[in-house]
């Protein structure tokens, strides 16, 4: 249904919204089934019995450009602000596989992330950083198990034992063909190289996070809330599906499933659309896959503030709309936030405006008396009502993904993208009618902007980078490299776990391009049709 169809108030998910809840709404409405308490099945007043009343989330803050020494000088800025967690961002060719001096990085080095290309690289980015103290988030996908062995590498250089490490890694391909496009294998091989990343975590990393299941990119390309989980929760059955085929047991990776979600300013939704996806997954987990372990029910979660909500027009109103998403958050129950800088619509943060950010947060937990107690909007008419509606209508969202044959064949019929698009070409025609207030956009505009000077990367970082490679490539024993990228071909073609080959290789000072090139040559390329 058309999010401008009726004129009854209406949601983001297109559901009606009441002006006013009563009792009655919830006729039916069993507390004892639907609710729980919090920390106990089905998780819908929260994942842990204290919540926030214990302590409060993990603030973390998405960083990284340019260099590794430019980031590394930024992650210090922020641990010293009072940062409890980082999170990377990796630039383009990084993220897709490929070297600085690809011809295919050429413009796009270090320009929306950190450039890493070798263990060098990595070992500047988190120079004096305890690595056994902090936890790290990476944004990384298609790659994910190069980036995560390069950490690992670096930690042990550091003393800090692969057991203490802490942190999460994305690797969340199947969202990348539905909404994000930085894919590098095609799906079949994509699973087996996160199979292989859930055994070899469980064996060598048992405190790593293994995946980030990700609903918060589709939202970014204009997925509903309903949407947004819907196919979040279907990728994740896809996962589990492929880790038991390679003959794991469930509580064996489950309990080191995670998501990441957006925070859009319509709190109320939001708000709902976080409690139902942790009942819906708590019962998918128990009564489809059979988990006993509770840990593997539970829907941990990050949640990031919507930049697609962000503003260049009037950028400091983006601050009002970053603390409305904080809260929504907070008030959800997510396990750990990063705020969006109110520049980020102009170009990179600045430093001032990434500091407002985790003040933001700081603001949040320690003035306010949402910590207070453990889900405040329990009970509530309106946000039990919507849980309920929500709930629906994921559950009829994920069952039309399993009809199409699971969330693969799915999205190789194109279905998840193609409702994406639908709901986004719905929100723009909103949005340009008036019918959506975006304020400063579309309504109570003003006739000249003040002048703003963003976070610029400097061009001349390309070629630092191209330099760096040619010394390391001068330096390093290549005949060992290439016995080394050769044993992760061998793996790739049979049923060895591909990162034990990896990890030889980087340590060998294979560059991450060279090892992504070496399981391009066994796997090949995803090419997606031209259309739907």
């Amino acid at each position: 249904m058309s999010l401008m169809s009726g004129t009854t108030a209406r949601t983001e998910s297109d559901l009606p919204i009441e002006s006013v809840y009563t009792a009655a709404s919830l006729d039916g409405f069993d507390p004892a089934d639907k609710l729980g308490q919090p920390g106990s099945y089905p998780f819908t007043r929260g994942v842990y019995p204290s919540m926030y009343t214990g302590r409060p989330w993990t603030m973390r803050q998405y960083a990284g450009f340019g260099t590794a020494k430019e980031s590394n000088e930024r992650y210090r800025q922020l641990v010293e602000a009072g940062t409890g967690g980082l999170s990377v961002a990796f630039d383009l060719p990084t993220q897709m596989g490929y070297d600085s001096d690809a011809p295919l990085a050429s413009g796009e080095v270090g320009k929306v992330g950190v450039a890493i290309d070798s263990i060098d690289d990595m070992r500047i980015l988190f120079d004096g950083l305890p690595l056994d103290k902090v936890s790290t988030s990476m944004t990384i996908n298609a790659p994910a198990s190069t980036l995560l062995l390069m950490y690992e590498l670096v930690a042990a250089e550091q003393g800090a034992p692969a057991d203490k490490l802490t942190g999460t890694i994305q690797n969340d391909v199947l969202k990348e063909y539905i909404a994000r496009g930085t894919y590098i294998y095609p799906p079949k091989e994509s699973l087996r190289l996160i199979s292989d990343i859930f055994a070899y975590c469980s064996n060598n990393i048992p405190r790593w996070n293994t995946i980030s299941i990700s609903g918060y990119h589709m939202a970014e390309a204009g997925a509903t809330p309903a949407q947004e989980v819907a196919f979040t929760l279907a990728n994740a059955k896809e996962y589990v599906r492929a880790a038991q085929a390679a003959g794991l047991d469930v509580d064996t990776f489950a309990p080191r499933l995670s998501f990441f979600f957006v925070a859009r300013t319509t709190l109320l939704e939001e708000v709902a659309k976080f409690r139902a996806a942790r009942r819906i997954w708590a019962r998918i987990m128990k009564e489809e896959f059979g988990a006993k372990n509770p840990k593997s029910q539970m829907l941990r979660f990050h949640t990031q503030t919507a930049g697609v909500q962000l503003t260049a027009q009037q950028p400091e109103v983006n601050l009002i709309r970053v603390s409305l998403q904080g809260l929504g958050a907070v008030l959800g129950g997510t396990q750990s936030l990063h705020t969006n800088s109110f520049d980020e619509a102009i170009a990179l943060p600045t430093q001032k405006a990434a500091r407002l950010a985790l003040r933001t947060q700081q603001v949040i937990a320690y003035e306010t008396d949402v910590c207070k107690t453990v889900d405040p909007f329990a009970g509530s008419y309106v946000v039990e009502s919507l849980t309920n509606e929500l709930e629906e209508q994921i559950l009829q969202l994920i069952q039309a993904v399993e009809d199409k044959g699971g969330a693969v064949s799915a999205i190789e019929q194109g279905f998840q993208k193609q409702e994406i698009e639908r709901s986004a070409y719905d929100q723009q025609l909103a949005t340009d009618s008036g019918e959506r207030i975006v304020v400063g956009l579309n309504k109570f505009t003003i006739p000249e902007e003040e002048p703003y000077e963003p976070l610029r990367v400097d061009p001349a970082i390309e070629a630092e980078q191209c330099a760096r490679l040619e010394r390391l490539r001068a330096d390093r024993d290549n005949d060992a490299v290439e016995r080394a990228l050769d044993a992760v071909r061998q793996a790739a073609q049979g049923s060895t776990n591909v990162l034990i080959p990896m990890k030889e290789a980087l340590a060998a000072h294979a560059t991450g391009g060279e090892v992504s090139n070496a399981l391009r040559d066994v796997w090949g390329m995803y090419n997606p049709p031209d259309a739907f």
